[in-house]
């Protein structure tokens, strides 16, 4: 039984000592267990790893380099940030609305030693902030792609490098498309606004 069915079935018995039930021993609530809150939503997509050599070609061809910021939306247990930061020594970010994937994030960053250099956040990826991105990894689905792309678009710089794991994003033609493992990696690069007419 999850963590949400037990607290409406303790709010509900709780409620039935209105009812002529009072007497009746407290009912015992287990506390959490030391696991994370549950998410604020269910999440987009499933977490599902990005093999390591997916990773590694996902980060080439993103021509990451020193001084960019990488943001990795559904950032999952950070291994794209991690190894960002450890190969490069960029600034990462990870998004990801599943609390338990943010802590595994952050000590997998610890045992890396690049803390310092990583930032797990628990947001909700269509509400966040990640304007300030040189660098915008995803391993996500098609309709979610979908849905953010107004978003990347709007939100980020041109010259922004978009690379998605599997997934390509409906009406935007990629600046490239790599295999790696046998899977499908996607390159967009946000193109310059169109200036506006006086």
């Amino acid at each position: 039984m999850g963590i949400w069915k037990a607290a409406v079935g303790v709010a509900l018995l709780g409620g039935l000592s209105g009812l002529g039930l009072q007497g009746e021993e407290p009912i015992y609530v287990p506390p959490n267990l030391g696991r994370a809150d549950l998410p604020s939503r269910a999440p987009d997509v499933p977490f599902v790893p990005t093999p390591q050599e997916v990773v590694d070609t996902m980060l080439e061809v993103a021509d990451v380099k020193p001084g960019d910021v990488l943001y990795d939306l559904g950032s999952g247990d950070g291994r794209i940030v991690v190894t960002a930061a450890q190969r490069f020594g960029v600034r990462g970010v990870g998004i990801d609305i599943n609390p338990e994937r943010i802590q595994e994030a952050e000590a997998n960053a610890k045992a890396a030693g690049v803390q310092d250099i990583t930032d797990f956040r628990q947001e909700d990826l269509f509400k966040a902030d990640f304007g300030e991105a040189t660098v915008v990894t995803m391993y996500l689905l098609p309709s979610v792609n979908n849905r953010l792309r107004p978003k990347l678009l709007k939100d980020l710089k041109p010259g922004t490098r978009i690379v998605s794991h599997a997934f390509d994003i409906e009406g935007w033609e990629p600046d490239r498309v790599v295999e790696a493992d046998g899977r499908t990696i996607y390159l967009w690069v946000v193109p310059e606004r169109p200036s506006r007419a006086r």
